[in-house]
């Protein structure tokens, strides 16, 4: 790939510059067949608590003020005066290469695709199928003509070769203004595939949006990272950071790359955050926490840091609310 040698890119793949090694309960290293082991060791039964289905709730419609709506997992929609954005989009039935198998949502969207305005912008923080789906991609272009992707480096090639065309790519802290944003890719700690061969060939991160008053931390995935502190320095404290609180269990594994809510409330304290909402949960079952286990491990994190509940709060799918 042509890009420079950096702190985190050696010339052929990204790494994380803080370690991210896992290791299991004798401290031996965590290799792929033990990761792909442990996850396909998930109880459903845990999951299987929650409503299989939710009805699609009415948009809002418009309304002049800027609002945030819960469409599920990591899937949010922004309306902001004049720009209307979403954060890494999956309304497919799995986050998986194929749709016979892989993890299988347990709500439906919470807003259908067809039913969203015309979008502007689509902020895509990772190459993993809970996060780029690419049939998702394609419907919205179709939905919204001229929706630019703003995304991290390495994959513009391949969403080009899947037919969407025009992705911007952004190393970390690189910013590009579109359509009167200042858009910001932000470092994270965590890791990227498609297949078993091409880890870490793309790069992950946050992306922190900057419009008209509006300072918006998407964070996407990533573990509990020394960068959050750094991300509030450079660009300011976010209005609101969209912090992952789900897919945390068991730490041994899921440590190094995924926040537990104890994890998202420091990050958010590291920011200083005005607010924050939890994402990446509730929808896809990815790891071994029970389904209602991000909400009840926020409220304790909350009141263990003396913290009012409100400034870190949860929607539920489809609720959308002002900002």
């Amino acid at each position: 790939m042509p890009y420079s040698v950096s702190d985190h890119y050696d010339g052929a793949h990204f790494f994380n510059p803080e370690p991210t090694i896992r290791t299991g309960g004798e401290g031996k290293r965590v290799g792929i067949w033990q990761f792909l082991f442990a996850r396909l060791r998930r109880d459903e039964a845990i999951w299987s608590r929650w409503p299989k289905k939710v009805e699609n709730k009415a948009f809002p419609g418009p309304s002049g003020e800027a609002s945030l709506s819960w469409i599920g997992h990591s899937t949010f929609l922004l309306r902001l005066p004049g720009l209307n954005v979403l954060t890494d989009p999956v309304f497919s039935e799995r986050c998986s290469p194929v749709q016979f198998a892989g993890p299988k949502r347990v709500r439906a969207p919470g807003i259908a695709l067809a039913d969203l305005p015309k979008i502007d912008i689509l902020l895509l923080s990772h190459n993993h199928y809970d996060h780029m789906d690419i049939g998702s991609l394609r419907a919205l272009y179709r939905h919204s003509p001229g929706v630019q992707i703003v995304t991290t480096l390495g994959n513009k090639a391949y969403l080009a070769k899947k037919r969407l065309a025009h992705a911007i790519e952004l190393d970390w802290w690189q910013a590009e203004t579109v359509k009167g944003a200042t858009i910001t890719v932000t470092p994270a700690r965590h890791f990227a595939a498609r297949t078993l061969w091409d880890r870490n060939e793309t790069l992950w991160g946050g992306l922190f949006l900057d419009y008209k008053g509006h300072k918006i931390f998407f964070a996407g995935d990533t573990g509990y990272t020394k960068y959050f502190a750094e991300i509030r320095q450079r660009l300011g404290a976010p209005t609101l950071a969209m912090l992952p609180i789900g897919a945390y269990e068991p730490r041994w594994m899921m440590g190094p790359v995924h926040m537990n809510p104890a994890d998202a409330v420091q990050a958010m304290l590291d920011l200083h955050a005005t607010r924050a909402v939890g994402i990446h949960f509730g929808t896809f079952q990815l790891t071994a926490e029970p389904i209602d286990a991000p909400l009840h491990d926020l409220k304790a994190a909350m009141l263990a840091a003396d913290q009012p509940l409100e400034r870190f709060f949860t929607l539920e799918t489809g609720e959308s609310i002002p900002l």
